[in-house]
C-alpha cells in the first residue's frame, strides 16, 4: 500500500512545539507523508508568541497547488489560517481540487494567550471553512466563539457540538480538555454522541495538543479509518503525547508525539 499523504495548511512554530512542527512529527508517527502549506511564520517559544508574518494568500493557494498537482492528497488538516482571505482562499482550494477527508483545528489563541486569528475572520471560518470540512475539532474556547454559548459540562459540550455541525461540518469534535476531572471529548455525527475518555494528565507541558489532536485524526483517516476508529486513536496519541510532555523552556512545554514510537504504549 502507498504511503498515506497528509497536507497540513497552517502556521510555522519557531519553538517547534505547535503548528506544522507538530503536524509534521504527528505524520511521521502515525506513518504517513507529511507535505505543508504555511500560512504564517511566528517568532514563537514556549514563553509566547512575539511575532507573526502572514504569507500572502495567493502564495499559500499557490503551495496546496503544486503539492496536490505532483504529489497527491489524501487528507488536509488546517490550523492557523488568521485572516478571511487566507480562509477563503483555503476552502477555495479544497472544493478546486475536491479534496477530502479536511480535518479543521480552528485555531484562534495559543496556549500563551496570544491571538492567532484576526477578530473580522470569524465570519470566513464559519461561513467558508466549516461547510467543507469533514470534520472540526474546537476546543471549549473556540466552541464558545464559534457558538456565543457557555460551556461548563458536557450536556453544553453536546448541545455545542449539535450548533457546530449546522454550521456544515460532517462531524463535530468538542475537547472536554478544559473540563475538571476526566479528559472527555464528545464527537457529534448529526445522530448520535461518542464519548472519549482519558484520565487527566496534570502537567504544564501542554503546548501543540490540539495540532497534535488533529494531525493524529487526519492521518488515521488518510490511512482509510472510519470517524469513530479515527478519533480513538488520535485521542490515545495524544493522551501519550501529554503524558510524556518535554519540560523544555521557561513556559509551557511542547508535548511529545514522538512517545508514540519511543515510549512503551500502555492503555491511556
Amino acid at each position: 500500500m502507498a504511503v498515506p499523504r497528509v497536507l497540513t495548511i497552517a502556521g510555522s512554530d519557531s519553538g517547534g512545539g505547535a503548528g506544522i512542527q507538530a503536524d509534521l512529527k504527528t505524520f511521521s508517527a502515525l506513518g504517513a507523508f507529511g507535505m505543508t502549506a504555511i500560512t504564517a511564520l511566528t517568532a514563537q517559544n514556549t514563553t509566547g508568541v512575539y511575532g507573526v508574518v502572514e504569507m500572502p494568500p495567493e502564495f499559500v493557494g499557490q503551495q496546496i497547488d503544486v503539492v496536490v498537482e505532483d504529489i497527491g492528497v489524501d487528507a488536509v488538516k488546517t490550523g492557523m489560517l488568521s485572516s478571511a482571505a487566507i480562509i477563503e482562499v483555503v476552502a477555495g482550494k479544497i472544493r478546486e481540487h475536491n479534496l477530502s477527508p479536511v480535518v479543521v483545528d480552528p485555531v484562534m489563541i495559543a496556549k500563551s494567550g496570544a491571538p492567532l486569528l484576526r477578530p473580522e475572520a470569524m465570519d470566513a471560518l464559519r461561513g467558508v471553512l466549516l461547510p467543507v470540512a469533514t470534520v472540526v475539532t474546537p476546543n471549549l474556547h473556540e466552541a464558545r466563539a464559534l457558538t456565543g454559548m457557555e460551556i461548563a459540562d458536557i450536556p453544553a459540550m453536546r448541545e455545542a457540538a449539535k450548533a457546530i455541525h449546522a454550521m456544515g461540518p460532517r462531524y463535530v469534535v468538542v475537547k472536554g480538555g478544559h473540563l475538571k476531572g476526566e479528559a472527555v471529548d464528545i464527537l457529534f455525527d448529526g445522530q448520535g454522541f461518542h464519548e472519549f475518555r482519558a484520565e487527566r494528565v496534570h502537567t504544564q507541558n501542554t503546548h501543540g495538543t490540539g495540532c497534535v489532536f488533529a494531525s493524529a485524526i487526519a492521518a488515521s483517516l488518510a490511512k482509510g479509518r472510519g470517524i469513530v476508529d479515527a478519533v480513538r486513536e488520535a485521542k490515545d496519541f495524544v493522551t501519550l503525547a501529554v503524558r510524556n510532555g518535554l519540560a523544555l523552556g521557561r513556559g509551557h512545554g511542547p508535548v511529545d508525539p514522538m512517545a508514540w514510537i519511543f515510549s512503551p504504549r500502555e492503555s491511556p
